[in-house]
């Protein structure tokens, strides 16, 4: 099945609310064989809401529309379509119900009157039920097509698209296909390397057995290879993906550290479980990202001993133990100074683990000699340390990820070597 996707909203044009809805329908949509072919944004406007929805139907007679069911004066997605199957609006009395209920449950004072329009439902229309919010997803289904209208809330229309509206398209593919077809992708995570390298090091694969596709996905925090198959069955979706990762992940070797959605910090906290080690971070330009990264996943406090953000160099000689001498000479941002944080967050927290990170993360503060985006970042692992100079480039925020991101991979090498 082919689907187009409306998102509804001003504020999605005008930048103040970036359109994840579209992303998170097609993740939940393509392992069921349904492809959305195209998405499109238009404001609270009536004629570019009958458009966008006609215009999909027209091509493909499915689409998905998300936001304006809200209780305000902006909210006019549902008018807009129930115009287009000439479906008039009807006060559920049973809905409204309720929704009062739901107000009297969780809210102060009685339900507002704007909230009524909420419970306005288009002749013949399938009401989806949507525990997380007041505003129902609706599905039509008439001679223009099929629209599926969906609140513009992600919590909200994640739940619907899971508990409500996957369901109900499996059930029409099977219904309408003998012969079971799904899209299935797979997404391997690589970390310090660039687009072009990996590029050059898969140049000679050429075309991947039973039409795998390959798509190159580049971020602050690494590369990511997502292969991906269409129109197969399941099985032949696993089987196929499989021989593709055989093909990739000898030629990538150790940049490549997981599966999506794993991440570098999953992957280090299960690594030092298994060898029952502990770290400890001490961060300078990074502010305490490392160590959000690594708590960030469930069961950290097994391995997670604690942190230092040494950002002031009093601090660094202070709770490091960092040599003035050393500060002196070298400065701040250098190869002598990591490796005594490092060896200091280890000493000072008891731990066989411990990882530094500190740098220019501009947008001033450098040199000819250090340039903003120049790093220094020390990893220990009992007696060894290992430190290394990077240059990231981007905004300060951006800096400061790929620094942190870079820590860890630092200490993934220094864990296993291999």
């Amino acid at each position: 099945m082919d689907l187009e996707v409306v998102t509804v909203g001003t504020e999605l044009l005008l930048g103040f609310t970036l359109d994840g809805n579209t992303a998170d329908i097609g993740r939940l949509l393509s392992p069921i064989g349904c492809n959305v072919v195209r998405s499109t944004s238009v404001a609270d406007d009536e004629e570019a809401i009958r458009d966008a929805v006609l215009g999909g139907l027209s091509r493909t007679g499915t689409v998905v529309v998300t936001g304006g069911l809200g209780p305000t004066c902006d909210d006019i997605t549902k008018k807009v379509v129930a115009g287009i199957f000439e479906a008039p609006l009807e006060l559920d009395l049973g809905y409204l119900e309720k929704l009062e209920a739901k107000f009297a449950k969780v809210r102060t004072g009685p339900m507002p009157s704007a909230n009524k329009s909420q419970a306005e439902i288009p002749r013949g229309a399938k009401v989806l039920r949507n525990p997380r919010g007041t505003a129902p997803g609706l599905l039509l289904d008439g001679d223009p097509g099929m629209a599926i209208l969906l609140p513009g809330v992600p919590v909200e229309m994640r739940g619907l698209m899971e508990n409500e509206v996957v369901p109900l398209l499996r059930r029409q593919i099977r219904t309408a296909h003998s012969r079971e077809s799904v899209t299935r992708s797979c997404t391997i995570r690589t970390t310090g390397v660039s687009e072009s390298q990996l590029a050059g090091d898969l140049s000679e694969v050429g075309q991947f057995p039973d039409y795998v596709t390959l798509s190159y996905l580049p971020g602050v925090d690494g590369v990511d290879l997502r292969l991906t198959i269409k129109n197969v069955s399941d099985s032949d979706a696993t089987r196929s993906l499989e021989r593709a990762k055989e093909i990739v992940l000898p030629r990538i070797g150790s940049r490549f550290y997981g599966l999506a959605p794993v991440t570098l910090a999953e992957v280090l906290i299960n690594h030092l479980r298994d060898e029952q080690m502990r770290i400890a971070v001490a961060e300078s330009c990074t502010g305490g990202m490392i160590g959000a990264r690594l708590t960030t996943v469930a069961g950290a406090s097994d391995v997670f001993a604690g942190g230092i953000i040494c950002y002031e160099n009093a601090s660094k000689i202070r709770d490091l133990g960092v040599g003035g001498a050393t500060l002196e000479e070298a400065g701040s941002v250098s190869e002598p100074v990591a490796r005594e944080m490092a060896d200091g967050v280890c000493r000072r927290f008891q731990t066989e683990v411990g990882v530094a990170v500190t740098g220019i993360a501009g947008p001033d503060g450098g040199t000819p000699e250090k340039p903003v985006g120049t790093v220094w970042m020390a990893a220990r692992v009992g007696s060894t340390t290992r430190a290394v100079r990077r240059w990231f480039p981007g905004k300060r925020s951006e800096v400061r990820k790929r620094s942190a991101q870079g820590a860890l991979d630092l200490v993934r090498g220094l864990l296993d070597p291999e």
